[in-house]
């Protein structure tokens, strides 16, 4: 599917422009019935207070998580959600939020995991559109459903624990190879072990610190300018490139829970063309608390 790329996207060299749409595109393409604004925030109240017009509202915990096991919604329920919200597998789904899109890419990859197409980031994120002073309305849309059929999820985009394990050169809990890339994007803090969470942010209940062995830590926030828009390409490779992290390699990323390792996953995958490049959602919550499983610090 051919999909318009923001012209001021396309000047810019990334490996896939489509990926990426500025503020401006966005308010210039309010009332596109071809696409599908979606805001999806750590903060799960923002969308209420006020979000972009016409915007619906995907809330990670309540609408991508399983309520009975620690996984993500199936195949079926992600048809189910995106009937509900109007999207059908042609729609051009852009994605936006708080944090810098942390939660927007981490959207954005789980809707890349289940198989839809046309995605974008909105560059910037709502800080960005705030900052710039464009509307915001409280009126909810309503969209009538769409037909979606069930996906097939692309397992090369994800990566669990076991894998993990094999991908840093672990058998039976011993080490036997050479492992292969891994990138930790948290905070130098918790990739040190001195932090078992970022300050002011939920424990999700890990009982180590430290990070996986072999990993390089590259935190995320590397990535953005300070006004939350993604860096040049030139600068992106220089970052990763710089570390060892190059596209001919097969990269795992990992965080706490998987969102901010999202946002350097689209880095990687979408915005440098990496080719292989998986996100460990288990993440440390995961890691920190698997017993057997190897640490360093």
């Amino acid at each position: 599917m051919t999909v318009a790329i923001d012209p001021r996207v396309a000047t810019r060299g990334y490996a896939n422009p489509e990926a990426l749409v500025t503020t401006e595109w966005v308010a210039e393409h309010l009332n596109d019935p071809t696409i599908r604004i979606v805001e999806s925030d750590e903060d799960v109240l923002l969308y209420e207070i006020g979000h972009v017009p016409g915007a619906v509202k995907v809330d990670w915990h309540t609408d991508l998580q399983d309520p009975l096991v620690r996984d993500f919604i199936g195949p079926e329920q992600f048809a189910q959600l995106c009937s509900r919200l109007g999207i059908s597998p042609q729609t051009r789904v852009i994605f936006y939020g708080d944090k810098n899109n942390w939660w927007a890419a981490y959207a954005y990859w789980f809707f890349r995991y289940m198989g839809h197409g046309p995605l974008a980031i909105m560059d910037g994120g709502r800080k960005k559109w705030e900052a710039e002073g464009r509307p915001l309305t409280r009126e909810v849309p309503t969209y009538p459903p769409a037909e979606y059929p069930v996906p097939t999820p692309n397992p090369e985009l994800r990566i669990f624990r076991d894998q993990v394990l094999a991908h840093i050169g672990y058998r039976d809990r011993q080490k036997v190879g050479e492992g292969k890339p891994l990138v930790d994007v948290r905070s130098p803090g918790e990739y040190s072990g001195e932090l078992l969470h970022m300050p002011d942010y939920p424990q999700e209940g890990a009982l180590r610190g430290g990070h996986i062995p072999g990993a390089v830590n590259i935190p995320w926030a590397q990535a953005v300018t300070e006004q939350g828009t993604f860096k040049s390409p030139e600068e992106l490779r220089q970052l990763y490139q710089g570390k060892g992290i190059t596209p001919d390699k097969e990269i795992v990323v990992y965080c706490r829970i998987g969102e901010r390792s999202s946002h350097t996953w689209f880095v990687l995958h979408e915005l440098l063309g990496y080719p292989r490049v998986r996100n460990y959602d288990g993440s440390w919550t995961e890691w920190g608390n698997v017993v057997g499983a190897p640490i360093e610090r």
